[in-house]
């Protein structure tokens, strides 16, 4: 369900709304929404999801370089790939 909210913007504010609607490509009041929910998010932390989401990345990232040197790794790295 959508509910019509009036908000009362300072200059800035609105300006920094616009932005943000143009960078995204979106209506101002698209970006207003995602500002909030990404504020949200924040302020909650992670979900649980997330949360299982990263820790099995870190998990396969752990295994994947088992047994390899992370100094040696990165330098290699860094010479090969320019990472």
């Amino acid at each position: 369900m959508v509910h019509r909210t009036t908000l009362l913007l300072d200059n800035e504010t609105r300006a920094a709304a616009r932005e943000l609607a143009a960078r995204f490509q979106v209506s101002v009041s698209e970006a207003i929404r995602r500002a909030i929910w990404e504020s949200h998010r924040r302020e909650r932390g992670l979900s649980l999801e997330d949360r299982q989401r990263r820790l099995k990345a870190l998990s396969e990232l752990v295994e994947a370089f088992r047994g390899y040197d992370p100094e040696d790794e990165l330098r290699a790295l860094a010479e090969e790939d320019g990472f």
